[in-house]
């Protein structure tokens, strides 16, 4: 059985996970007042900051690609909202991963299970603040890149209806599906932060739960049973969940359509760099461009019409105000030792998940409520496109029913 080596961070006095980039800080002070005034975040090394390059976790990216001409607009929001940027964080190669793994730069430290992953692609983001080196940061989210590593680090993480926050001056992968994301460790904090970076409308009350039979099946026994406390105490406040079935393709169907989408997408994005530069590239994102080119035309076809009917259903489902219930992700983090073909197994069981709000462009949020084997695991909650502000409310409301989470 093939067997895993990834080189961990350095670390210093003032990142004990290495969490941030290597070199000087990138940084940005706040305004001095405004909603977010003396809050500081960490940002994902894939957002333009004016006169500095974005590596996007790889050398050559960083050696073929010139400074930012200007800052990415939702950076600047937050700034201008008084947040305080410390510093850029790690991302996968290329945004492309779920485990958080950086062959060039050293994977960041999972600060609550030091021998597991910190999940990706937001990897440095997740760490860095589950070991509160700032008060919230900014990542992306693809195919599980913010909410995969909120879980298996113990925060709250949102990936928000797509196109909901301006992506200008943040690096593609998958264009359709690429979000602008954010973790906190409290939800009070992460819906501060919507307030300066969602447009406006989208409020009002939710409900009812609905429970999604098919990735609770899909969850590790483990990870199901730490899990249904949490959602019996939320019934207990918000009423019994309905039992629903939203992907009756089967989650599997949902993990190969979405790779044949990405597949697409991430060529169109990133394959003339790719095949023009030849980059050095890790093993894993060099075989995806190897074999992307050759899907069959059909296959892509079938991806996107297996991505509408999908989409078009969960919409429908959530037109009434329902919120979708879930394991975010069905196993806790991998472990470091863990085994090539033990974590192809996770991604394909894990993006089958993530599909949901990726097909239907809806805003998910996850909450760390559970630890199996003391691994954190989190819990989704989903709403309709476009209800991201009431969603982040609800998902306040639930972690005060659920007691978690940091005083606002």
């Amino acid at each position: 059985m093939a067997t895993r080596t990834s080189r961990r961070a350095a670390k210093d006095e003032g990142d004990p996970v290495g969490a941030f980039m290597p070199g000087p800080r990138v940084t940005i002070a706040g305004a001095a007042s405004g909603p977010l005034a003396g809050l500081t975040f960490g940002l994902k090394d894939l957002f333009d900051v004016a006169g500095h390059v974005s590596t996007f976790g790889n050398p050559d990216w960083a050696r073929t690609h010139p400074p930012a001409s200007i800052t990415a607009p939702c950076v600047t929001m937050l700034v201008e909202a008084g947040a305080s940027m410390v510093g850029k964080t790690k991302t996968v190669e290329l945004a492309a991963g779920l485990t958080g793994e950086n062959l060039w730069y050293g994977t960041p430290t999972n600060p609550v299970c030091p021998d597991r992953y910190p999940g990706g692609s937001s990897c440095g983001s997740a760490a860095g603040l589950a070991a509160g080196l700032f008060d919230f940061a900014l990542g992306s989210d693809t195919a599980g890149s913010v909410r995969i590593p909120a879980s298996y680090c113990g925060v709250f993480g949102i990936r928000p209806s797509w196109g909901a926050v301006n992506p200008c001056g943040v690096l593609p992968l998958g264009p359709s599906f690429d979000t602008v994301g954010w973790f906190a460790r409290d939800a009070g904090v992460l819906r501060r932060v919507g307030e300066v970076l969602l447009p406006p409308g989208g409020e009002g009350a939710l409900g009812p739960l609905l429970k999604v039979e098919e990735a609770w099946m899909n969850a590790a026994p483990a990870v199901a049973n730490a899990l249904t406390p949490a959602l019996e105490r939320l019934e207990a406040r918000f009423g019994r969940a309905a039992q629903v079935e939203v992907a009756v393709e089967g989650l599997h169907t949902f993990f190969d359509a979405f790779r044949a989408c990405n597949n697409e997408e991430n060529l169109s994005a990133l394959g003339p760099w790719v095949y023009g530069v030849k980059p050095k590239l890790s093993p894993t994102v060099q075989g995806r461009f190897d074999t992307a080119p050759h899907q069959p035309p059909a296959k892509t076809a079938w991806g996107r019409h297996v991505r509408a009917v999908a989409g078009a259903r969960i919409r429908a489902l959530l037109g009434g105000g329902g919120v979708l219930v879930f394991p975010t992700s069905p196993v806790p983090a991998p472990l470091l030792s863990s085994s090539t073909e033990e974590i192809m197994a996770v991604r394909e069981q894990t993006i089958g998940v993530t599909s949901i709000s990726g097909f239907s462009g809806a805003p998910e949020v996850t909450l760390p409520v559970a630890r199996v084997d003391g691994a954190p695991v989190g819990l989704s909650l989903l709403a309709a496109p476009g209800r991201d502000r009431a969603l982040l409310a609800f998902a306040q409301a639930a972690a005060e029913t659920l007691g978690i989470g940091e005083p606002a």
